[in-house]
């Protein structure tokens, strides 16, 4: 665990946490190699400088906050899941609609009114058992959908992989999260604005860490592995599920479900 003194700033804090960026590009820099390039990745050793950076943070605060998260009752995970997801219908809605996919949007409202009501503010999904389904869509998704191209891949300090189409995309999902607007001023927005946001953010990461565990089985290079699944998964979001001219990855998402699969088997035993 990363240690700082209960004196430092918080302007000493984001000047060190710069120093260490700056370094880890250096690093990173100096030994990636050249060849082999993947096109969708031509910014690589930058890349790999801020993946390193990214999972150095993770490895110390981020991961094992979520390790500790998941040893919670299953009860409360699900009802912190649902809670976020909900605010994330209406994000999801509003990509319908921009997408001109209106069944879709009406089904994402209807699952908000249901689960906000009846679903004691979303701790309790009871909009899938009634058939509404959860979608998936963000700003990015709909650039892509209408034609838009992802651009090449970029490694965001501390927010993770994206791509040029997809990273000014997160402002506009920022701002259309319900989850991000308060009630009464900045005095809110300090209070509880921060401990919710750093609460969903944990609560996604330990949704992850059985998927990590599995993908380390797929490549010996972890930043190769994660960088090309987040492409192809992103591809396949993009599409709604068609088939891609090259089905490689499929199976490739096939062989991660499996290894997820006998882990969850490994540890129920």
């Amino acid at each position: 665990m990363i240690g700082v003194p209960i004196t430092m700033r918080p302007r000493d804090v984001f000047t060190r946490l710069l120093v260490a960026i700056a370094v880890s590009t250096l690093v990173g820099c100096a030994t990636v190699p050249s060849e082999d390039r993947h096109p969708s990745d031509p910014f690589e050793r930058y890349n790999r400088a801020v993946f390193t950076f990214n999972d150095g943070l993770d490895r110390a605060i981020l991961k094992p906050t979520a390790e500790a998260y998941s040893e919670l009752p299953q009860p409360v995970r699900t009802g912190m899941g649902n809670f976020f997801s909900n605010f994330d219908d209406v994000r999801v809605a509003l990509n319908n609609v921009l997408q001109g996919k209106f069944h879709n949007a009406a089904s994402d409202v209807s699952r908000v009114l249901f689960n906000t009501s009846f679903g004691l503010l979303g701790l309790i999904d009871v909009a899938s058992p009634m058939g509404l389904a959860k979608n998936n869509e963000d700003f990015g998704q709909t650039l892509g959908y209408w034609g838009m191209p992802a651009g090449p891949y970029l490694q965001i300090p501390f927010l993770g992989p994206s791509t040029a189409r997809d990273a000014p995309a997160r402002v506009v999902d920022f701002y259309t999260n319900p989850r991000n607007y308060t009630i009464g001023g900045r005095r809110e927005l300090r209070d509880y604005w921060v401990p919710l946001a750093l609460l969903d953010l944990v609560d996604t990461r330990a949704g992850l860490l059985s998927t990590e565990a599995a993908l380390a089985a797929l490549s010996d290079d972890r930043y190769v592995a994660l960088r090309d699944l987040w492409l192809q998964r992103r591809e396949f979001l993009v599409r709604d599920g068609e088939a891609a001219d090259d089905d490689e990855w499929l199976d490739e998402l096939d062989e991660l479900e499996a290894l997820e699969a006998l882990e969850r088997e490994g540890s129920t035993q």
